[in-house]
């Protein structure tokens, strides 16, 4: 995070001001595009922070800012209102984790061993920072656009389990297919929100091979593999 002046200014803002509109220079050796990228960052950092703890209050722009070490300028510099931003540190999560669970689902041999390293992917995502699980999947934040962004993240996900959902469901219509894929996404997500706020004591192998039993038992594994 940038360090703040005593009187709220900081050298990013002392050499961009002089610059006026014009073109960002380099400043002590660090482009101009690439503090606007920096400071960026800061601000998602900071977000993702405070709406991982919502016992903080409203997420605000001074809020943010002061969390960040930022002047306000620099909010706008990148983002037009908090909601932009709100939404945008939502995307860049939710981003993480399918393209984590992709890439790993891809990888497995067989059709078990592409969920269970799905679900590790996921899992490892918000082990290695709750922040970005309570962020994905704790009730405690109901923000209007976390509320969006989820439905539009289970509509994602649910694509994404729509396989193991037709396997092991054994269902027929489109229809049905979509119904039991949203129940997979719901159930996991139940368990993942329970986990990250500490109510389930599984450990994280447990809780990945729980996990993926239950997406794809072992039962289903043996019976594609006879077919």
């Amino acid at each position: 995070m940038l360090g703040v002046k005593p009187d709220g200014v900081t050298m990013d803002s002392v050499s961009d001001a002089s610059q006026g509109a014009g073109e960002l220079r380099s400043y002590g050796g660090e482009a101009g595009d690439a503090r606007v990228a920096r400071r960026r960052a800061a601000l998602l950092d900071a977000t993702l922070d405070l709406l991982s703890e919502p016992e903080e209050g409203p997420v605000t722009v001074r809020g943010i800012c002061t969390h960040a070490g930022l002047t306000p300028r620099y909010f706008y510099e990148s983002f037009e209102n908090v909601d932009i931003l709100v939404g945008a540190t939502y995307d860049g999560v939710i981003t993480e984790i399918a393209e984590s669970a992709r890439l790993a689902f891809d990888e497995g041999a067989d059709p078990r061993a592409k969920v269970t390293s799905a679900v590790r992917a996921i899992v490892d995502v918000i082990d290695e920072d709750r922040r970005k699980g309570r962020l994905i999947f704790s009730d405690a934040l109901g923000s209007p656009v976390l509320t969006e962004r989820r439905a539009e993240a289970v509509e994602t996900f649910a694509a994404l389990t729509s396989r193991s959902a037709q396997q092991v469901s054994r269902v027929r219509s489109e229809e049905e297919l979509t119904a039991a894929s949203h129940f997979q996404v719901g159930g996991f997500g139940r368990v993942l929100a329970s986990w990250t706020e500490g109510r389930l004591s599984l450990d994280k192998d447990r809780l990945v091979a729980l996990c993926a039993h239950m997406l794809w038992p072992e039962s289903r594994s043996h019976a594609v593999g006879d077919r």
